[in-house]
């Protein structure tokens, strides 16, 4: 993978995060070093989920190798799809609710919740033979620095604007699943 793929990957695979983010900094209205430790939590989750789908993809790679592209697509595309659908779903404004969102480990809870889609990623990276330590670091560092400013931009402006990079996040996967089909067909070659 480029580096332009793996910064874009990146910032997909925290786009959930980044947008729970915001809601909880809405709700919660946090410090910024609440919203550090959150970033933290959120960071070294989104790490190590890929690693983990990645591992099992290696476990499964001689079996599919031929159909791996396809793989990769469809896992890009359905996370990105759902990422997309989510965005477009109404949030709940019930008090019982946000009281739950408040707790600790209703944090690491949605930090584990948010970050299968990187491990769906991971076992697409296992088919593609990527360099799977440099990607799941770097979307670690992207999720603690998004979640961490979207806790904070959540806390001054509300969940709004999570959702719409939700979507985009989304579009995102979509069209890096895309890409990776294109580029293995050699439809543009």
């Amino acid at each position: 993978m480029t580096p332009l793929s793996i910064a874009v990957l990146s910032l997909s695979m925290s786009a959930d995060a980044f947008a729970a983010s915001i809601g909880r900094g809405a709700s919660q209205r946090p410090t910024v070093a609440v919203a550090l430790k959150g970033g933290l939590v959120f960071g070294v989750v989104e790490a190590i989920t890929p690693l983990v789908g990645w591992a099992l993809g290696l476990a499964a790679a001689s079996y599919v190798a031929a159909v791996d592209h396809w793989i990769a697509f469809l896992l890009l595309g359905l996370v990105g799809g759902k990422m997309v659908w989510e965005g477009f779903q109404p949030e709940a404004d019930d008090p019982e609710r946000q009281a739950r969102r408040a707790s600790p480990w209703t944090l690491v809870a949605t930090a584990v919740g948010t970050s299968i889609d990187a491990a769906a990623v991971g076992v697409s990276l296992a088919f593609l033979g990527s360099d799977i330590v440099t990607i799941a670091l770097s979307i670690g560092f992207a999720t603690f620095a998004m979640t961490t400013i979207g806790m904070l931009i959540g806390r001054a402006v509300g969940h709004r604007m999570g959702k719409i990079v939700e979507v985009l996040g989304g579009l995102a996967l979509i069209a890096l699943g895309t890409s990776i089909l294109v580029e293995h067909l050699g439809l543009f070659a």
